[in-house]
């Protein structure tokens, strides 16, 4: 895990706001020491769930997306790191692994620009390389035993969740994903608007029910493809269940996890989905923060859940006085899906 830049003690203690008579889950976190081999370390630790951040947007950028999304993982840890340790949820279950080395491709991004061919093609063969090494470090952590739960930037790095997960178990995994958008686009070069649909046509991705498409912003062809593998790939849309009433809310939470259930899945959330989320692609139509909360709690507490990924939101391009709240949003999303996974035995 060469690209891992490692969260310390010291980082841990920087980013918790100390107040007598309270503890903090910055104080009861685990981090891996100076010096210790980082793959025992994490095998044989007694967290369960290993924090893992990945500030890039550069899939965002080749998804024509606005860029932002990599300030989301230096607030989501400041809003952890502060969350209440009490007999909810405690801070020992969370070892915080720190974050993916990407400054150098970040770098390399700065002036390329997506209508350009060329510089499409670069942004493209970054996210590549990006997913090499998110599948390596997802499949280190699911090996040891442990529960990944990142916090992303672009949406792009479902592939490498999928993939690393899909290694460690040694067979195809399931999906579910809260959404505003497939993310199953055309094979045309990794950006963040294709990591499913690479991750199923590389024989990693088995099964893939997408939870609240905006009928809007889905295209033709795409609705076309799923029709056609509609026995590995299902959809519902938000229109439907909140618009038209159709459908019911709590009724398709059960239909989805049938569709899934009987394999390891990973969870993937993307924040557009929410209204008023500073993201690569806001909305204002979408589900309230109250449902998705219970979305996780809901797909959590099951015994194949396999990761959690949290993805797109972009604190950066928020009201500079509230660009905290995306942090504090995650921290939520991060304690709902542990207390509702914890008491699971596998």
């Amino acid at each position: 895990m060469e690209k891992l830049i490692p969260f310390s003690s010291n980082d841990l203690a920087k980013v918790t706001n100390h107040r007598s008579g309270e503890i903090k889950f910055g104080e009861k976190m685990l981090t891996i020491p100076k010096g210790t081999d980082s793959l025992l370390f994490l095998k044989n630790c007694d967290a369960k769930y290993v924090l893992f951040g990945i500030p890039e947007d550069i899939g965002v950028r080749a998804n024509f997306g606005r860029p932002g999304a990599a300030s989301a993982w230096d607030s989501a840890i400041k809003s952890i790191a502060n969350i209440q340790h009490n007999r909810f949820c405690k801070g020992y279950q969370l070892l915080v692994l720190g974050q993916l080395d990407v400054c150098q491709e970040m770098k390399e991004v700065e002036n390329l620009n997506f209508h350009d061919a060329d510089d499409r093609s670069k942004l493209s063969k970054l996210v590549e390389k990006i997913d090499k090494e998110v599948s390596h470090i997802i499949f280190n952590i699911v090996k040891s035993g442990k529960t990944p739960i990142i916090i992303g930037g672009g949406h792009n790095n479902s592939y490498g969740n999928i993939k690393g997960t899909a290694l460690s178990k040694g067979k195809p995994i399931n999906a579910i994903n809260f959404d505003a958008h497939s993310d199953f686009r055309i094979l045309e070069g990794r950006h963040s608007g294709n990591g499913f649909s690479y991750a199923y046509e590389e024989g990693f991705l088995k099964k893939y029910f997408i939870f609240g498409l905006h009928e809007n912003y889905t295209s033709k062809s795409v609705l076309d493809i799923i029709k056609k593998i509609e026995d590995r790939v299902r959809y519902n849309t938000y229109d439907s269940i909140k618009i038209r009433k159709e459908k019911e809310f709590n009724q398709e939470l059960v239909q989805a996890i049938e569709f899934i259930q009987n394999d390891y899945y990973g969870i993937e959330i993307d924040l557009d989905a929410i209204p008023n989320i500073a993201s690569s692609a806001m909305t204002l139509s979408g589900f309230s923060i109250e449902e998705l909360r219970q979305f996780v709690s809901y797909f959590g507490k099951n015994k194949n859940a396999s990761y959690l990924h949290i993805c797109e939101g972009a604190p950066d391009l928020g009201e500079e006085k509230n660009n905290h709240l995306i942090g504090k949003l995650i921290g939520y999303l991060v304690t709902d899906f542990i207390k509702s996974n914890s008491n699971i035995i596998p």
